[in-house]
């Protein structure tokens, strides 16, 4: 007697508003149910994906469902999808899973599109997949143009609105779905007007403040963010150059998927109440610019920062990283924490980095670069090049140097 077939059902619908609806899933259970009982295929696992892209593989339930699917043995023979765009909408990665379960014994299988193992069905999937791929695009480009018009037009898209604003339901409303827009918040649009008063003027013992003192101000004086968190130099930093602020707010600046900036071309501005006058940010921008403080991202694997990714404060275990002062004439290694929160975040040190540098490379210089322990390295370097036939005279030369 043949054994029973395990099923496990992959059921997705694409957006929030879909999920929230509850039609498309409970729908695709139903069919998926009565493919199974037709069959005589017995339903062993359940994972459902509701508001997810199919265009990449970033989705918790399909990758714990991957990970049942590939373990040695398998935790189910066939994945049951209502349409292989549920699955995927990119050629490519669909048939890369497809003959990655296929090593493992694992089958998908569509309820709408049934192919079979031959050649011909495994050609008319690559069509089909291609196909949903190419509307997959062709919605997005067209979802796109009306949020971008939306924009233009003064209407929110959706998403977390800038701190200072909220959400709220505007006068116009088109079919069935009531238009948003964006209206000032006024306690948190007081934080705002705080932040550029301190930009500007300081707090009263002190003259024109820069982002990490304000960072550090604000956690002093007690005040969070909008969710309740610590004030960084980076919040800090973007409340004080967004253009929000003056009433035009930027839209489709970058690509969400790789987050790299799209062309100014691109960009649309969308008019929203101003918490700032023209005035008081262009002179925060001057003072910005002025102060440059340039500070230097970590390069983990190739920039010239030796210790940068692997150096930690001892405080709070945070990576040092590069910060400069002088217009770059000094540079030091800090705890990023205290970089971006001060002091109310760590209390950890700050090095000179030619000094910590230069402790660390005579270390390694007294413990590991002695000339017998090198000349022992490269003799077995040298043994299994020989081994090998590979050419040793730079070898040679390099533990000559070492006597």
């Amino acid at each position: 007697m043949a054994a029973t077939v395990r099923a496990a059902l992959y059921l997705r619908v694409s957006t929030g508003r879909q999920a929230d609806s509850d039609l498309s899933i409970p729908d695709q259970r139903r069919q998926a149910k009565a493919h199974c009982a037709s069959r005589g295929w017995e339903i062993v696992a359940d994972y459902v994906e509701p508001g997810a892209s199919a265009t990449d593989d970033r989705r918790p339930e399909f990758q714990r469902m991957i990970d049942a699917a590939t373990l040695k043995p398998p935790a189910f023979d066939v994945i049951l999808v209502h349409s292989f765009s549920r699955f995927f909408r990119d050629q490519f990665q669909l048939e890369f899973y497809v003959r990655r379960f296929a090593k493992n014994g694992v089958r998908l299988v569509s309820i709408t599109q049934e192919l079979g193992d031959d050649p011909m069905s495994n050609m008319i999937r690559q069509i089909m997949a291609l196909f949903d791929e190419y509307q997959s695009k062709e919605n997005a480009k067209h979802t796109l143009r009306a949020m971008k018009e939306n924009a233009r037009q003064g209407f929110w898209n959706g998403a977390l609105p800038p701190i200072g604003y909220r959400v709220v339901d505007a006068a116009e409303q088109r079919g069935h779905r009531t238009k948003k827009t964006l209206e000032i918040d006024p306690i948190q649009a007081e934080t705002v007007r705080l932040i550029y008063r301190l930009a500007r003027e300081g707090n009263g013992s002190s003259g024109s403040m820069g982002v990490k003192s304000i960072a550090k101000h604000l956690n002093e004086s007690g005040i969070r963010t909008r969710d309740g968190g610590r004030w960084g130099v980076d919040a800090v930093h973007k409340v004080l150059t967004r253009t929000t602020y003056i009433g035009r707010h930027r839209f489709n600046t970058k690509h969400w998927k790789s987050r790299e900036r799209k062309p100014e071309a691109e960009v649309v501005e969308m008019a929203v109440p101003p918490i700032i006058d023209a005035a008081e940010f262009e002179a925060v921008q001057a003072l910005l610019k002025a102060r440059s403080p340039a500070m230097t991202a970590p390069r983990i694997v190739s920039g010239p920062t030796l210790l940068t990714g692997i150096c930690f404060c001892a405080a709070c275990g945070g990576a040092m990283t590069l910060r400069t002062g002088k217009s770059g004439r000094y540079r030091y290694y800090t705890c990023c924490t205290k970089a971006r929160q001060a002091e109310t975040g760590c209390k950890g040190r700050t090095v000179p980095m030619e000094k910590l540098d230069n402790v660390v490379a005579e270390h390694i210089e007294q413990r590991l670069l002695q000339p017998k322990r090198l000349e022992e390295v490269l003799s077995a370097v040298l043994h299994r090049r020989k081994e090998r036939g590979a050419p040793n005279g730079a070898y040679r030369r390099i533990a000559q140097a070492c006597d």
